[in-house]
């Protein structure tokens, strides 16, 4: 069984609209622990497809896509674009426009 820090993780990223992306330690924040980007990133690996969830929509907290050129990052772009999110001329997701929740700057973990 999953811990509650977990489920909160899990239900978190369902959370986030088609057409949005946020990072993971923002995804850590809303769940209760803002130093848990780390653990954000293992439930992603580890339960994404168990768990049918948006993966894609989690991004590093540049604004880019963390995963390698053979690890994903192709079909990660691929999915967000189809959702309407823009990517600039160096790969760079805006988000002020495109982040979710919408971007707060007191927010720790944007």
């Amino acid at each position: 069984m999953a811990s509650p820090f977990t489920q909160k993780i899990i239900e978190t990223i369902r959370a986030i609209p088609e057409g949005s992306v946020t990072t993971y330690g923002r995804v850590a924040a809303l769940a209760g622990n803002r130093r848990g980007a780390r653990q954000v990133a293992r439930v992603l690996h580890t339960s994404s497809r168990t768990e049918n969830l948006p993966w894609h929509r989690v991004i590093n907290r540049e604004g880019r896509i963390s995963l390698g050129e053979l690890q994903g990052y192709d079909e990660q772009k691929r999915l967000l674009q189809a959702e309407g999110v823009r990517f600039d001329e160096t790969d760079r997701i805006d988000l002020e426009r495109f982040g979710w929740p919408p971007f707060d700057p007191m927010v720790t973990g944007a």
